[in-house]
């Protein structure tokens, strides 16, 4: 979840640092740094701040060198404070050896950290990074890339790491293991980094490093041995990272600009497809299509709600038994392994350490037919999986999910559609017509985000209130969590979903006039039990905030606001209301003066367990 940028090259590459963790900043903002190797001195600058912070300090300090690396961090192994954040050096005195930045956890630090300080390293941080960097400077004995690879043999859990050497000042070794890393080549200056994003007008000539590798970079050359130390070809890829996808523009807030970009993102990702066949997954989704009987989910957050949706949409359909599980959870707890099942791995970054995980447990029962749905083509989970979708959200910097999530949803439609049309459980005529709502859902999503001056008054008298319930029945109950989680995630009001049948069985205690009662209520089959369920509401004194559509007869009336979508959205409602929810969360945590983009104690992507 942390963010790592490291460079050697014959000129300074502070900016090159510092732009690079600017980009990543989503990734973890609970503090940031950077060590720089000039001449073989190490010299570190470090903040609790933001990234613009140690842009400041950077340029009155008159920062140069030509080799670096740097970080910005999200909070594992100790507190938020300058003693904790990266870079780390080895031994702790006025010159130090090492310097290292590191993404994940080292589960087995604290025996390291017994046996270290037995050979008399003193520590100053709480972090199990700092047991890395002093293990590293134990075992150098004049080569780096050797120290780090014998050093990364002692280490259990995940790592992404970048160190750098006083005496070797010209070098910057990376390795890897459950964390990305990729490599950015140049001309006469190398890099790496934890995601090409970082990278972006710097060079977009990238080299996906492979769990268990290590890669030494000097300024006119690198190379990439494995975990056995053998040298090996990582092919070097141009990637078109732009920096314009992560400029603001005119928007107040990047999660804002992201809603706005839905429209764009759900066509985008709908390109080139011209009907529904399996191969849209993949060349060989035919076969594997059709040789299973049940699906399985994995996801996590925001990624798990929109399986718990793709459940309905698959079972509804396809008519194939579906279910869905959290992924951390799913390796831990039993299984009955079908072999005939298709694991269906959700993941904005396709680097989502549980997820990963799962999909790779679920292999090691016998489960090997895999699907991965994700943001990111050049991902681990994309590598791994028999098959794939790649959703074309573009560069999500919010770190609350909007166009990912909605993407994902246009994607897993299409799955169960495949699925579907590969079990000739739909006509061609009705695969014709869902395939026409989905390409017009942009139209109908621009139409949603017109609402926004009505939410927004919604969101005023949100942002007075500490608690809200959000419920939904069938398809939108999964919409009904999410918007719970938009809620709770960015304006730190607490909010749980229920579904709306489940209101009597406990939750109605909590109703009172102080607690707002969110609806998600479209026209369908279920809307007359709703209503039901609003009424016992009502008959608290509860208040109800309704997201309906036409034609459901759901009036305005004292306690009972009402915002009503326009038009008829069938099997694809729980897309434009998810945009609203997120909508309401959005203006609500602006009222409350929250940072939106970042806010506390989370990070854009879960690389650790």
């Amino acid at each position: 979840m942390c963010g790592i940028v490291g460079a050697t090259a014959s000129r300074n590459i502070v900016s090159v640092l510092i732009e690079g963790l600017s980009r990543l900043e989503y990734r973890g903002y609970d503090s940031c740094g950077l060590a720089l190797n000039n001449a073989g001195r190490l010299s570190r600058t470090r903040s609790t701040a933001r990234v613009d912070d140690l842009r400041s300090t950077a340029r009155e300090a008159r920062l140069n060198a030509g080799t670096g690396i740097a970080h910005t961090r999200w909070a594992t192994h100790g507190a938020p404070v300058t003693d904790n954040a990266h870079p780390h050096f080895s031994p702790s005195g006025e010159r130090p050896r090492i310097a290292l930045v590191h993404n994940g956890i080292i589960e087995n630090h604290e025996a390291l950290r017994t046996e270290l300080q037995g050979a008399g390293y003193e520590f100053s941080s709480q972090t199990d990074t700092e047991v890395v960097a002093h293990l590293i400077d134990h075992l150098y004995a004049d080569d780096l890339l050797e120290a780090v690879r014998q050093a990364v043999t002692r280490l259990q859990g995940t790592y992404a790491i970048a160190v750098t050497c006083d005496a070797e000042p010209h070098r910057v070794i990376g390795a890897r293991f459950g964390s990305p890393l990729v490599v950015g080549v140049g001309e006469g200056e190398n890099f790496v980094a934890s995601d090409a994003m970082a990278l972006a007008g710097v060079t977009d000539r990238i080299a996906y490093l492979h769990d268990g590798d290590l890669v030494d970079i000097q300024p006119h050359r690198h190379w990439v041995i494995d975990a056995e130390g053998r040298p090996v070809e990582r092919p070097v890829l141009t990637v078109q990272a732009h920096s314009g996808a992560a400029e603001l523009g005119p928007y107040r807030h990047y999660m804002q600009k992201e809603i706005f970009e839905q429209p764009r993102a759900v066509s985008d990702t709908l390109e080139g497809v011209q009907g529904i066949v399996p191969e849209l997954f993949g060349d060989p989704a035919y076969k594997i299509f059709k040789a299973i009987d049940s699906v399985l989910i994995v996801a996590c957050g925001t990624s798990y709600y929109a399986g718990l949706v793709a459940r309905y949409w698959i079972e509804l359909l396809a008519q194939i038994p579906t279910r869905v599980e959290i992924a951390s959870e799913f390796r831990y707890n039993p299984s009955v392994p079908n072999a005939r099942t298709l694991v269906v791995a959700i993941s904005q970054s396709g680097e989502t350490a549980d997820t990963l995980a799962a999909i790779r447990h679920a292999a090691s029962l016998g489960m090997t037919r895999s699907l991965a749905i994700c943001n990111v083509s050049t991902s681990a989970l994309v590598r791994e999986a028999s098959l794939s979708y790649i959703t074309r959200a573009g560069i999500e910097i919010g770190v609350a999910s909007t166009k990912a999530f909605t993407t994902q949803l246009t994607a897993l439609h299409l799955l169960a559609l495949a699925l579907a049309e590969t079990h000739g459980r739909q006509s061609d005529e009705q695969l014709a017509a869902q395939l026409r709502a989905l390409r017009h859902l942009p139209a109908q999503i621009s139409a949603v985000l017109a609402l926004e001056p009505q939410i927004i008054g919604w969101a005023e008298q949100f942002a007075r209130m500490e608690n809200a319930l959000f419920l939904g029945r069938g398809l939108h109950y999964p919409i009904a969590l999410e918007g719970a989680l938009k809620l709770k995630e960015i304006s730190y009001v607490h909010a749980e979903a229920y579904p709306a049948g489940e209101l009597k069985h406990g939750p109605l205690a909590l109703v009172t006039r102080a607690m707002p009662v969110v609806t998600v209520a479209p026209n369908d089959s279920l809307i007359e039990k709703l209503k039901s369920n609003m009424q016992e509401v009502r008959a608290r004194d509860g208040q109800l905030y309704v997201f309906t559509d036409e034609d459901t007869l759901i009036a305005p009336s004292p306690g009972v606001h009402v915002i009503r979508l326009p038009g008829h959205y069938g099997l694809l409602a729980p897309i434009p209301h998810a945009i609203a929810l997120q909508l309401l969360a959005y203006h609500t945590a602006v009222a409350r003066g929250t940072d939106v983009d970042r806010p506390r104690n989370l990070a854009k992507s879960v690389t650790v367990e």
